[in-house]
């Protein structure tokens, strides 16, 4: 049987309203990355030492590429405390083990562990549970930031990159945390509770340094480490209440460009 000319009409109708549907949709989402309210800031607490820790290590490398386009910062911090049970975790640092436990006194934990993820210096959950992260990411995003934070690097060179900074809604009690970051390593693994395996990480901190904000804007020079280099790294900027261990603002470095 023959369509009839109302029928062809009407199917090209719906064709017509399904693909401004797709139109609308595409551009809702859009919108919704670009007008997010708020941020999250992952901190997790990691080590080659601890064999619980490469599916923490594999689940925030999964959520950095999907919410690349999202106020979302991952800064994944090794702990020095399990190298004494076999192996030494190049990436792991006594300040980063400090860190984690300035936290622990700011959320009344009874002791520390890994995998441990801190979200905006106020939630704290095993860092393999991916539906607590996720909905810790999604509820984050929906509140407004209580500060906002821009960064800018205006010069590199010697060692040092030099950073420009301005700070809105803070109080006496806030800090400037600058977090240089290498993207992606791998390591294979010769002793320990992960011998033989070769483990991939993401979002590595390598320095975190401590600016006193005296003012709402300024400059800070900070060291980087040997390797870095614009393309394989990135920073991170953190306003932080020294008081409660909140997160209130963020920002990020690529390059040479800052995106809140």
């Amino acid at each position: 049987m023959r369509p009839t000319k109302i029928f062809i009409l009407a199917m090209l109708l719906m064709v017509a309203t399904l693909g401004t549907k797709a139109y609308i949709g595409t551009k809702l989402l859009t919108h919704i990355k670009k007008e997010s309210k708020g941020f999250a800031v992952i901190e997790l607490f990691t080590s080659e030492g601890c064999s619980s820790c490469p599916p923490a290590d594999a689940l925030v490398a999964k959520i950095a590429k999907e919410d690349k386009d999202m106020p979302v910062y991952i800064l994944a911090y090794h702990v020095d405390y399990w190298n004494r049970l076999g192996w030494k975790d190049a990436f792991s640092s006594a300040d980063f083990s400090k860190r984690q436990n300035e936290y622990a006194s700011y959320l009344h934990l009874r002791q520390i562990y890994t995998p441990q993820i801190i979200v905006n210096g106020k939630t704290e959950f095993v860092g393999s549970e991916e539906g607590t992260l996720r909905s810790a990411i999604k509820t984050n995003l929906q509140v407004a930031s209580p500060a906002q934070l821009s960064l800018g690097i205006s010069a590199v060179e010697k060692g040092q990159a030099t950073i420009k900074y301005s700070a809105d809604g803070t109080d006496s009690n806030t800090v400037l945390l600058i977090a240089v970051l290498q993207k992606n390593a791998q390591t294979k693994v010769e002793r320990g509770e992960n011998v033989g395996r070769t483990l991939s990480h993401v979002q590595i901190v390598r320095k975190l340094q401590k600016v006193a904000l005296n003012s709402k804007t300024g400059t800070v020079n900070v060291s980087l480490p040997n390797g870095y280099d614009a393309s394989g790294w990135e920073l991170v900027g953190l306003l932080q209440n020294t008081s409660t261990g909140a997160i209130t603002g963020a920002a990020k470095i690529k390059g040479t460009s800052a995106t809140i």
